[in-house]
């Protein structure tokens, strides 16, 4: 179903997939800039390897102001939101829906957003999977360039340049090409521009990695997260960087091998696959058996991509959330029959599959 919800920061355009149920939650998606929702997550969630777990769920995709497909010019004089108003847009698409809770899947600027609003609204948030975030404000060199070459011009190519890392623009000429092709023909460009502006005037995300056995209170997420990147990604600096600063105890970093910027793209039944490990740590979905992830080795570590979670409980009444801090590395053997088996441990390290 699509739907035009109003709010105080532009009309947001939104595609929902089945009721919300009762008490289970609802995935909510957010795009990064460049893409819309179709763009970002159509080759993922058409992927035979998620329909277990739409049927299961409700999908909810959220396209930021202006940005959909056939989307009018946004008026001049219009001020765009900053990322911290698009992510306060979320309560009132909950609202319209009627969806009680979320499990949030984000790319980029759509994971910085998701990320915000976990932070203000934890009760409304059950999981994140966050791919690509970057969660501190644009460094001053790259910002006065943009000021000092002019934006129109260079748009595309700072789009390109954030999605896609330096080997794949050099080698898959073909893709790059469509994709600048998709971005000048079938995005609206004077909309893209107000997007990319708020996304690079983004001020830090603030969070802070809790000290172990400290007795007060930290600016959090408070919720289980997975955060993805590709091996070859522009963005792996700062989501190992985010990595660092999120609470250990809740936290899985999953970078994913022989994989480029967009992973749900690239990769889509890999991260299918893990999508269903970390719903099964929320206690949702029932045991299922996994073929697509190997484990090559293991050094030490735990995560909720771990066959206890495999096996918990998929009552959302008793949830279990057995999630502790992890490096997980994904090989790119997709005819494995092997699964993946992560050992909760006291002192988390890294586990490479």
């Amino acid at each position: 179903m699509e739907a035009n919800v109003e709010t105080p920061f532009g009309i947001v355009h939104c595609n929902m997939k089945g009721v919300a149920k009762g008490n289970r939650p609802v995935i909510l998606t957010y795009h990064d800039i460049g893409l819309n929702y179709k763009t970002c997550f159509s080759n993922l969630f058409d992927h035979k390897d998620m329909q277990e777990i739409t049927q299961y769920f409700s999908v909810c995709h959220v396209n930021a102001p202006g940005q959909e497909e056939d989307a009018s010019t946004i008026p001049t004089g219009f001020t765009y939101p900053s990322m911290d108003q698009l992510s306060e847009t979320i309560p009132l698409v909950l609202q319209h829906f009627n969806i009680k809770s979320i499990i949030g899947m984000a790319v980029g600027a759509g994971a910085y957003i998701l990320a915000q609003f976990a932070l203000i609204h934890p009760e409304l948030v059950e999981g994140l999977v966050l791919i690509n975030i970057n969660a501190q404000a644009e460094d001053w060199m790259d910002w006065a360039s943009h000021k000092i070459s002019g934006w129109t011009h260079h748009v595309p190519d700072m789009i390109i340049s954030h999605l896609f890392g330096n080997e794949e623009i050099h080698k898959n000429h073909d893709r790059i090409a469509a994709f600048r092709h998709h971005v000048l023909k079938r995005i609206n460009q004077r909309n893209l521009e107000l997007f990319v502006k708020s996304y690079n005037s983004r001020r830090n995300l603030h969070v802070e990695r809790p000290p172990p056995g400290a007795n007060f209170c930290v600016s959090t997420l408070k919720c289980p997260s997975l955060l993805v990147v590709g091996d070859s990604s522009p963005a792996v600096a700062a989501v190992v960087d985010f990595n660092s600063r999120m609470n250990p105890t809740k936290t899985t970093l999953l970078k994913m091998a022989d994989c480029g910027g967009l992973p749900q793209d690239d990769q889509p039944a890999k991260l299918a696959e893990a999508f269903k490990y970390f719903i099964q740590g929320l206690g949702y979905m029932p045991a299922v058996r996994m073929t697509r992830l190997s484990c090559s080795r293991t050094v030490s570590g735990s995560s909720s991509l771990s066959q206890d979670a495999v096996q918990g409980n998929n009552s959302p009444v008793e949830k279990q959330h057995r999630h502790s801090h992890s490096n997980v590395s994904m090989d790119n053997d997709s005819g494995s029959s092997a699964e993946l088996s992560l050992l909760r441990r006291t002192h988390p390290d890294q586990v490479s599959c």
